[in-house]
Formats: C-alpha cells, sequence, structure tokens
C-alpha cells in the first residue's frame, strides 16, 4: 500500500494563511475600519482582503512573511476603494520631526496613542491618507516605524514625518467635534423586524424577505434566497436569550444584538438592506464581534434592555 502524499507547500501555505486570519483578523479590521472611516465598509474590506489572498496565495514567494502581506492587501484595497470616492490630493512632505521610537515610550507619547485609541472610527478621514495610515499603525496598532516604512513603501524620516503631522492633526479634528446628534426615531420596517424578532415570530420575519435575498455572517458562505436565508431564523430559534433593538450607526440603521436580556452592552449587530418594503439583504456580525468593539453604536430611545 502507498504512502500517502505529503502536504504540498501551496497547501501548507493557505493552512497557516487560514490560521492566520483567525488571529490578525480583529487588527485588520481596526486598521481598514479607521482608513475608511466606518466600521462596516471597513468589514468589507477585511472580507475582501481575505478572498483575494486565498486566492493569490499560490504564487506567494514562500519566504514572504503571511502577516504583512495581509497588511499590504488590504491597505491597497481600501486605498482603491477611497479613491473611488474622491480624488487624491498630494502631500507636501516637510522636514521630519526627530520622533523616537523607544520599547518605552513616554508619557506624552503614551498620551498620543490613547487619544488616537479613544478617537471615534469616522474621524480619521479628517487625515491625509499617509498621516491616517501612520497614525493608525503606529498608535492604534502599535507598530514600529520600520514596519509601518516597509508595509506603506516609504522612508522611516517620511514615516516620522506623516506621524507628527497625523497627530497633530487628529488633535484638532478631535477639538473642533461637537456633541453628538439626537438619534431620529427608527422607521417602521426596522422596528416591525426588531419587533418580530423579539417575539421569536419566525414566520412573520421570513415573510418579510425579498426572493433574492441575501445573508452574509463574516467568513461564512454568502447565502442567497429566501430558502436558504430563512433557515437563518430556525439557527436563532435555538437561542432563546438574543434580544434585538434598535439602533444607529455612522447615519445607518443598524440592529444591536443582546445575548441577554440582562446585559449592559450588545454583543454584536446587523444590518438590513431593504428593497420595495423586503429585506434584500443581512448583514449579521455574529461572527465578527470586533466590528462592535469600535462602534459609535447608539440605542434608540426607550430600548434599552432590562
Amino acid at each position: 500500500m502507498n504512502a500517502a502524499a505529503p502536504p504540498s507547500p501551496n497547501h501548507d501555505r493557505r493552512a497557516a494563511l487560514l490560521a492566520l486570519a483567525g488571529d490578525v483578523r480583529p487588527e485588520l479590521h481596526r486598521y481598514c475600519a479607521r482608513l475608511m472611516g466606518s466600521v462596516i465598509d471597513g468589514e468589507d474590506v477585511v472580507q475582501d482582503t481575505l478572498v483575494r489572498a486565498l486566492v493569490a496565495i499560490e504564487d506567494l514567494d514562500q519566504a514572504t512573511p503571511l502577516r504583512p502581506w495581509l497588511f499590504r492587501i488590504a491597505h491597497n484595497r481600501a486605498l482603491d476603494l477611497l479613491r473611488g470616492r474622491t480624488v487624491r490630493r498630494a502631500e507636501t512632505m516637510t522636514a521630519a520631526a526627530d520622533l523616537a521610537d523607544p520599547a518605552s515610550p513616554d508619557p506624552m507619547e503614551m498620551l498620543m496613542r490613547q487619544e488616537a485609541v479613544e478617537t471615534a472610527v469616522s474621524r480619521f478621514v479628517g487625515l491625509p491618507l499617509h498621516q491616517r495610515s501612520v497614525v493608525i499603525l503606529k498608535d492604534v496598532l502599535d507598530e514600529s516605524l520600520v514596519e509601518i516604512a516597509a508595509l506603506l513603501d516609504l522612508t522611516v524620516d517620511a514615516v516620522k514625518g506623516h506621524l507628527a503631522r497625523g497627530r497633530a492633526r487628529l488633535r484638532e479634528i478631535n477639538a473642533e467635534a461637537g456633541p453628538p446628534r439626537d438619534v431620529s426615531a427608527s422607521s417602521a420596517p426596522l422596528m416591525r423586524y426588531v419587533a418580530l424578532f423579539n417575539r421569536h415570530d419566525w414566520d412573520g420575519l421570513r415573510a418579510l424577505l425579498a426572493d433574492d435575498v441575501k445573508l452574509n455572517q463574516a467568513s461564512h458562505p454568502l447565502r442567497v434566497g429566501r430558502a436558504e436565508v430563512g433557515l437563518f431564523f430556525t439557527i436563532y430559534a435555538r437561542s432563546e436569550g438574543v434580544w434585538l433593538a434598535p439602533a444607529r450607526l455612522e447615519g445607518r440603521e443598524v440592529i444591536a444584538v443582546f445575548e441577554d436580556h440582562a446585559d449592559a452592552k450588545p454583543s454584536y449587530m446587523m444590518w438590513l438592506e431593504w428593497r420595495d418594503g423586503r429585506i434584500s439583504f443581512i448583514h449579521d456580525y455574529r461572527h465578527a464581534r470586533y466590528v462592535v468593539a469600535d462602534a459609535a453604536l447608539v440605542l434608540a430611545p426607550d430600548t434599552l434592555p432590562g
């Protein structure tokens, strides 16, 4: 009996990529969400990045480190999408500030990093792209200046200059930001969906689905059609404690998902797209809970659990 053939290098590389993707996905999202100025758009970039990486891995040199390669794919994909929104303005380089990159940063350095981490995702779009990328990579993800330079194809001095100007501009943006606006009333279709779900009226929910409805659940395969997507509610029927509340995020109506009625904060969220009064797309972030971690999710009035 012949011995089984050993796994091919491409098979090993693909397995390594899949294992890494699970670990690095939240970090990829933190980067992409701030680049795009949206946790929802950022997750779309992450999903697209992983699909592209699985295709490109077949031709990747065996010596190429996977983590920076993934970030480079994500960075380039985000830039492609951003260029579609607006014409990128050229940045004028000035002399780089003499920024240190110590293993133990001083208190001022820590303060600037803390400010970046606490800054709302949407505000990062006020920075030019190079400044935005450098500030996110350095202050949010704690990458080294050398790693950032390699990822963005810049010199270390250029990275220092972008970092100094980006930090200064981010402080200005935060200082100029006004108080959050009041949350407007939720639409009738969304309220109906939430009410049916909380009553466990699964047949009523299925009746809201368009014939060609789609369901996206992070790394899971896309489901299409009423029959396939209808199984989505069968799964939730086995989770008795799940409770929904209407909310708003980035100017969109979304749904906060609480896994227990007594929870103070939602565990994840859903986002629905509608067409002619029917649900055409369900985005369920149950398997991408890191999206909520950076989301400025605001519950609609009078919908707090408890």
